[in-house]
């Protein structure tokens, strides 16, 4: 059995698709809610996601210092990887929720809808308005749901 390593570097963002918006956040407002908006990851290679994750929160969080995952939904990963030059944090949990990514700054935390990256678009774009929705209390399956009825790809 092979072991990640203990740090991964990367210097490059990922890719931006500018007619795809990738993430939602709600207003800086008194944040409401179970989570604070949504993103959907191209991939489930954490540390490679890290820079585009990064773009996303630096305004609310200032630097990452710490990124807390579902074990079981990511790609094996590094304790720590370099983004931009500074060390962030990765800490996998099997009881955090497999939907969801905390996303620690200096002072404030972050907790962020995780939509699949094997999502269609139109499903995974109603999932982020509805985690980015000013007022948006509902829990982080119907968030979810709320996706895929919106896509029509509801099951029953």
């Amino acid at each position: 059995m092979t072991s990640a390593p203990s740090t991964i570097h990367t210097s490059q963002p990922a890719p931006v698709d500018h007619e795809q918006p990738r993430s939602t956040l709600k207003p800086s407002a008194p944040l409401t809610g179970r989570v604070d908006g949504g993103w959907w990851p191209r991939s489930r290679d954490l540390a490679a996601e890290l820079p585009a994750l990064q773009a996303v929160v630096a305004e609310r969080l200032g630097i990452v210092e710490s990124v807390s995952y579902h074990l079981g939904d990511w790609d094996p990963a590094a304790r720590r990887a370099v983004v931009g030059g500074r060390s962030v944090r990765l800490a996998g949990y099997r009881a955090q929720h497999p939907a969801t990514i905390d996303v620690l700054g200096a002072r404030r935390r972050l907790t962020l809808l995780v939509v699949s990256p094997d999502t269609a678009p139109a499903t995974a774009h109603a999932a982020l308005a509805a985690a980015g929705s000013p007022g948006n209390t509902d829990e982080i399956e119907a968030l979810l749901h709320a996706g895929a009825v919106a896509d029509g790809n509801e099951q029953r």
